[in-house]
This record gives C-alpha cells, structure tokens and sequence, in this order.
C-alpha cells in the first residue's frame, strides 16, 4: 500500500513538474528537454529540474 501512496505523490509530482516547465518563459527546445529529462529519468530528474530547472 505504501508504494502505491508514493507512486501515486510522484506522478502528481512530475505533472506539477511538467505543467511548470510548459508555462516557464524558456525556449520550446529547453522545455521539450527538460520535460524529457523528467520522464526519462523520474527521480533524479525531478530533483535535477527542481534545482536548475527554468525559473
């Protein structure tokens, strides 16, 4: 049951993640790679995008 709570806090997470990086004023080739980096690579993308990610 814990793991589906977590799964479940992660995928809302990386929607967050990803609504934030489509609305973020970098180019469409910065937000296509970032968006890749936070699917590709689930956790440590998210952590990567939450430090440098577009402001």
């Amino acid at each position: 049951m814990f793991t589906g709570i977590l799964g479940l806090l992660h995928l809302i997470i990386a929607i967050w993640a990803i609504l934030s990086i489509l609305k973020s004023g970098a180019s469409t080739a910065e937000k296509i790679v970032w968006a890749l980096v936070v699917l590709l690579f689930p956790v440590i993308g998210l952590i990567i995008w939450f430090l440098a990610g577009p402001k």
